[in-house]
């Protein structure tokens, strides 16, 4: 797996956001918080080496993918980043103390170290801000349709955390709103040789993250999909998965409460 960089040659026209549209009308937004690991002109590596680039703390690996192509099977728009996490987390709130990591799973980000508030802003305004303008752009222009749209994101995970492997394939992430959670957990859960997470290996938990933000907070039927890594790093593994999604997809789309604004709690 090769390191995309755009950095090295310092080249115009950065964009930190990818964009696939789709049916504005078709019910469900596909979203990638941490689709790659590139970084804009002028930041270099942030002082990583290679090997560091390749690996989770830098991006999800097989999520750009499998979102690409569960957006060009299904038709839906999709926003996708296109900024290492490294750089900036956009699955924070802006006041999140991991919003910019300087140690990320045992490795040092030398150019996180003594961040100051300018650096912090223009990150903001570089990358942070446009990715979420155009998820809210998105959410918009379905909701003009008539149809508000659920918002689906996906995400992948490593294996092995702190040497104990992980026995989950996937995991569906939710907080307060089940309408998308519990029956994707209730369909992967009839395949017999998956093990699926409910709110494993991580939490969906998180406020200020992307689904929290777009989401909930705007009562919208939301979700989050966690692939192990493992399984969609090579193109075969991500038509694998979008096999077993794609069908998902397509029956929470027939539920007419995944498409109705529904608010879960207060902030």
């Amino acid at each position: 797996m090769k390191h995309e960089s755009n950095s090295s040659t310092g080249q115009a026209g950065y964009e930190p956001v990818e964009q696939i549209a789709g049916n504005a009308a078709g019910g469900m937004i596909l979203l990638c918080d941490h689709a790659t690991n590139i970084f804009p002109p002028g930041y270099g590596t942030l002082g990583m080496e290679d090997a560091q680039l390749v690996r989770h703390i830098a991006f999800d690996i097989g999520a750009a993918a499998l979102t690409r192509e569960l957006a060009r099977r299904m038709g839906l728009p999709a926003v996708l980043s296109r900024f290492s996490r490294l750089l900036i987390d956009p699955n924070r709130g802006e006041d999140d103390p991991t919003l910019i990591m300087q140690l990320s799973d045992g490795a040092v980000v030398p150019g996180n170290a003594r961040l100051d508030a300018s650096e912090r802003e223009r990150r903001l305004a570089l990358c942070y801000r446009p990715y979420h303008d155009a998820v809210e752009a998105a959410v918009d222009a379905g909701l003009a349709t008539g149809r508000p749209p659920a918002l689906l994101s996906i995400h992948s995970y490593t294996p092995v955390w702190r040497g104990t492997p992980r026995i989950w394939h996937a995991g569906i992430l939710w907080d307060r709103d089940p309408r998308m959670a519990l029956p994707m957990l209730e369909m992967l859960g009839l395949e017999k040789d998956l093990i699926v997470g409910d709110n494993e290996p991580y939490s969906g938990n998180l406020r200020g993250d992307t689904m929290w933000r777009h989401g909930t907070m705007r009562g919208l039927a939301n979700a989050l999909v966690e692939v192990r890594q493992d399984l969609i790093a090579e193109q075969n593994g991500v038509t694998a998965w979008a096999d077993r999604l794609a069908p998902v997809i397509e029956a929470l789309l027939m539920r007419p409460e995944v498409n109705t604004v529904r608010q879960h709690g207060s902030a």
